[in-house]
Protein backbone atom coordinates (compact mmCIF):
# COMPACT_ATOMS: atom_id res chain seq x y z
CA UNK A 1 0.00 0.00 0.00
CA UNK A 2 2.99 2.34 0.59
CA UNK A 3 4.54 1.68 -2.30
CA UNK A 4 1.26 2.67 -4.45
CA UNK A 5 1.09 5.46 -2.59
CA UNK A 6 4.47 6.47 -3.32
CA UNK A 7 4.25 6.00 -6.74
CA UNK A 8 0.98 7.85 -7.35
CA UNK A 9 2.71 11.14 -4.90
CA UNK A 10 5.71 10.39 -7.55
CA UNK A 11 2.98 10.46 -10.94
CA UNK A 12 1.38 13.25 -9.64
CA UNK A 13 5.14 15.55 -9.38
CA UNK A 14 6.19 14.46 -12.48
CA UNK A 15 2.88 15.43 -13.58
CA UNK A 16 3.19 18.90 -12.40
CA UNK A 17 6.28 19.08 -13.30
CA UNK A 18 5.17 18.48 -17.07
CA UNK A 19 2.97 20.82 -17.39
CA UNK A 20 4.95 23.66 -15.60
CA UNK A 21 7.52 23.03 -18.75
CA UNK A 22 4.50 23.38 -21.31
CA UNK A 23 3.90 26.63 -20.55
CA UNK A 24 2.17 28.03 -23.44
CA UNK A 25 0.39 31.27 -22.31
CA UNK A 26 1.48 34.61 -20.93
CA UNK A 27 -0.36 37.51 -19.88
CA UNK A 28 2.10 41.38 -19.56
CA UNK A 29 1.43 44.50 -18.06
CA UNK A 30 3.42 47.10 -19.74
CA UNK A 31 3.72 50.93 -19.42
CA UNK A 32 3.41 53.25 -22.69
CA UNK A 33 4.03 55.91 -24.69
CA UNK A 34 1.95 57.28 -27.70
CA UNK A 35 3.67 59.66 -30.37
CA UNK A 36 1.96 60.94 -32.70
CA UNK A 37 3.87 62.59 -35.39
CA UNK A 38 3.27 66.29 -36.75
CA UNK A 39 1.59 66.25 -40.09
CA UNK A 40 1.49 69.27 -42.95
CA UNK A 41 -1.48 68.03 -45.67
CA UNK A 42 -1.86 68.99 -48.89
CA UNK A 43 -5.46 70.45 -47.45
CA UNK A 44 -2.84 73.34 -45.65
CA UNK A 45 -4.02 71.51 -42.41
CA UNK A 46 -1.31 70.57 -39.93
CA UNK A 47 -1.41 68.45 -37.34
CA UNK A 48 0.82 68.31 -33.83
CA UNK A 49 0.21 66.60 -30.84
CA UNK A 50 1.79 65.95 -27.29
CA UNK A 51 3.24 62.43 -26.18
CA UNK A 52 0.19 60.76 -24.14
CA UNK A 53 1.61 58.01 -21.31
CA UNK A 54 -0.74 54.93 -20.51
CA UNK A 55 -1.13 51.25 -20.39
CA UNK A 56 -1.39 47.96 -21.98
CA UNK A 57 -2.44 44.89 -21.72
CA UNK A 58 -1.39 41.50 -23.31
CA UNK A 59 -2.31 38.24 -23.42
CA UNK A 60 -0.27 35.58 -25.90
CA UNK A 61 -1.11 31.68 -26.57
CA UNK A 62 2.04 29.78 -28.17
CA UNK A 63 1.30 27.92 -30.96
CA UNK A 64 4.77 26.37 -31.05
CA UNK A 65 8.19 27.35 -28.94
CA UNK A 66 8.52 30.47 -31.41
CA UNK A 67 5.26 31.45 -32.78
CA UNK A 68 2.66 32.81 -30.86
CA UNK A 69 -0.74 34.60 -31.26
CA UNK A 70 -1.06 37.73 -29.28
CA UNK A 71 -4.26 39.94 -28.30
CA UNK A 72 -3.58 43.73 -26.89
CA UNK A 73 -5.83 46.16 -25.19
CA UNK A 74 -4.20 49.72 -24.43
CA UNK A 75 -5.54 52.87 -22.92
CA UNK A 76 -3.68 56.51 -22.69
CA UNK A 77 -4.24 58.80 -19.91
CA UNK A 78 -4.63 62.30 -22.11
CA UNK A 79 -3.08 64.35 -24.41
CA UNK A 80 -3.22 67.30 -26.95
CA UNK A 81 -4.05 67.16 -30.49
CA UNK A 82 -4.03 70.81 -32.31
CA UNK A 83 -5.22 71.51 -35.70
CA UNK A 84 -4.11 74.66 -37.32
CA UNK A 85 -6.21 75.66 -40.45
CA UNK A 86 -6.41 78.23 -42.96
CA UNK A 87 -9.44 79.69 -41.86
CA UNK A 88 -8.18 79.93 -38.51
CA UNK A 89 -4.93 81.86 -38.19
CA UNK A 90 -5.91 83.33 -34.44
CA UNK A 91 -4.25 79.70 -33.42
CA UNK A 92 -4.10 75.96 -33.50
CA UNK A 93 -7.42 74.72 -32.55
CA UNK A 94 -7.28 72.26 -29.25
CA UNK A 95 -8.65 68.66 -28.46
CA UNK A 96 -7.83 67.09 -25.46
CA UNK A 97 -7.75 63.08 -26.38
CA UNK A 98 -7.80 59.58 -24.73
CA UNK A 99 -6.70 56.72 -27.10
CA UNK A 100 -7.88 53.09 -27.30
CA UNK A 101 -6.08 50.34 -28.86
CA UNK A 102 -7.83 46.82 -29.27
CA UNK A 103 -5.40 44.79 -31.88
CA UNK A 104 -4.41 41.40 -32.56
CA UNK A 105 -0.89 39.94 -33.79
CA UNK A 106 1.13 36.93 -34.91
CA UNK A 107 4.48 37.04 -32.52
CA UNK A 108 7.73 35.29 -34.09
CA UNK A 109 9.98 34.78 -31.78
CA UNK A 110 14.36 33.56 -31.62
CA UNK A 111 15.25 32.16 -28.84
CA UNK A 112 19.00 33.11 -27.69
CA UNK A 113 19.63 31.61 -23.59
CA UNK A 114 17.83 34.37 -21.82
CA UNK A 115 17.13 36.75 -24.45
CA UNK A 116 14.11 36.34 -26.78
CA UNK A 117 13.80 38.81 -29.48
CA UNK A 118 10.81 39.01 -31.20
CA UNK A 119 8.57 40.47 -34.21
CA UNK A 120 4.94 40.76 -34.43
CA UNK A 121 2.43 42.78 -36.82
CA UNK A 122 -1.22 42.45 -37.26
CA UNK A 123 -4.91 43.84 -37.38
CA UNK A 124 -6.05 47.17 -34.84
CA UNK A 125 -8.42 49.59 -33.99
CA UNK A 126 -7.54 52.40 -32.26
CA UNK A 127 -10.37 54.72 -30.98
CA UNK A 128 -9.96 58.21 -30.82
CA UNK A 129 -12.05 59.60 -27.52
CA UNK A 130 -12.19 63.31 -26.89
CA UNK A 131 -12.56 64.73 -23.88
CA UNK A 132 -15.19 67.40 -22.92
CA UNK A 133 -13.29 69.75 -20.94
CA UNK A 134 -11.75 73.57 -20.67
CA UNK A 135 -9.05 72.53 -22.86
CA UNK A 136 -10.85 70.70 -25.81
CA UNK A 137 -12.25 74.11 -28.14
CA UNK A 138 -14.71 72.32 -29.70
CA UNK A 139 -17.27 70.49 -27.75
CA UNK A 140 -18.75 68.51 -30.35
CA UNK A 141 -16.08 67.04 -31.41
CA UNK A 142 -16.59 63.01 -31.84
CA UNK A 143 -15.46 60.04 -31.14
CA UNK A 144 -13.90 58.26 -34.43
CA UNK A 145 -12.39 54.40 -34.43
CA UNK A 146 -10.35 53.77 -37.53
CA UNK A 147 -9.22 50.37 -38.74
CA UNK A 148 -5.58 49.91 -38.58
CA UNK A 149 -2.23 47.88 -38.23
CA UNK A 150 0.10 47.43 -35.46
CA UNK A 151 3.65 46.06 -36.24
CA UNK A 152 6.83 45.67 -33.67
CA UNK A 153 9.87 44.32 -32.52
CA UNK A 154 11.53 43.74 -29.30
CA UNK A 155 13.20 41.43 -26.59
CA UNK A 156 11.85 39.48 -23.50
CA UNK A 157 14.41 39.12 -20.95
CA UNK A 158 13.72 35.75 -18.75
CA UNK A 159 14.00 36.78 -15.43
CA UNK A 160 12.72 33.27 -13.94
CA UNK A 161 10.72 30.38 -15.89
CA UNK A 162 7.40 32.20 -14.41
CA UNK A 163 8.49 35.54 -15.49
CA UNK A 164 10.23 37.72 -18.18
CA UNK A 165 11.00 41.55 -18.88
CA UNK A 166 9.51 42.94 -22.22
CA UNK A 167 10.65 45.73 -24.26
CA UNK A 168 9.59 46.65 -27.38
CA UNK A 169 8.76 49.21 -30.23
CA UNK A 170 5.46 49.32 -31.03
CA UNK A 171 3.96 51.16 -34.03
CA UNK A 172 0.25 51.50 -34.77
CA UNK A 173 -0.73 52.89 -39.09
CA UNK A 174 -3.74 55.13 -38.75
CA UNK A 175 -5.64 57.70 -40.60
CA UNK A 176 -5.23 61.15 -39.17
CA UNK A 177 -8.49 61.88 -36.86
CA UNK A 178 -10.92 64.29 -37.38
CA UNK A 179 -13.23 63.98 -34.65
CA UNK A 180 -15.82 64.00 -37.42
CA UNK A 181 -14.58 67.61 -37.97
CA UNK A 182 -14.90 67.72 -41.92
CA UNK A 183 -17.53 70.00 -42.77
CA UNK A 184 -16.13 73.48 -44.15
CA UNK A 185 -19.04 75.56 -44.17
CA UNK A 186 -18.59 75.08 -39.86
CA UNK A 187 -15.61 77.03 -40.23
CA UNK A 188 -13.55 73.48 -39.37
CA UNK A 189 -12.52 71.08 -41.63
CA UNK A 190 -9.73 69.06 -40.29
CA UNK A 191 -9.34 66.46 -43.35
CA UNK A 192 -5.60 65.91 -44.07
CA UNK A 193 -6.34 62.79 -46.28
CA UNK A 194 -2.57 61.82 -44.36
CA UNK A 195 -2.07 58.62 -42.14
CA UNK A 196 0.07 58.58 -38.77
CA UNK A 197 2.84 55.97 -38.03
CA UNK A 198 2.11 56.44 -34.29
CA UNK A 199 5.13 55.07 -32.23
CA UNK A 200 4.44 53.42 -28.84
CA UNK A 201 7.20 52.38 -27.17
CA UNK A 202 6.22 49.68 -24.21
CA UNK A 203 7.83 48.43 -21.51
CA UNK A 204 6.56 45.72 -19.09
CA UNK A 205 6.54 42.31 -17.55
CA UNK A 206 5.00 39.04 -18.51
CA UNK A 207 3.56 35.78 -16.39
CA UNK A 208 3.86 32.82 -17.70
CA UNK A 209 1.58 29.84 -16.85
Amino acid sequence: MKRIAFFVCLLAVCMATARAQESRQDVSLSGTSLIEPYKASQTDVQVHSTTAYGGLASYRFMLTPTSALEANYGITYENKISYLLPTTPQGAINILTRTQEISAAYVRSFVFKNFNPFVEAGPAAIIFLPIQNSGTKIQDAHRQTEISAMYGAGFAYEVSPSFDVRVEYRALVSKVPTFGETNSSSGYDFTTHEWYNISVPTVGVAYHF
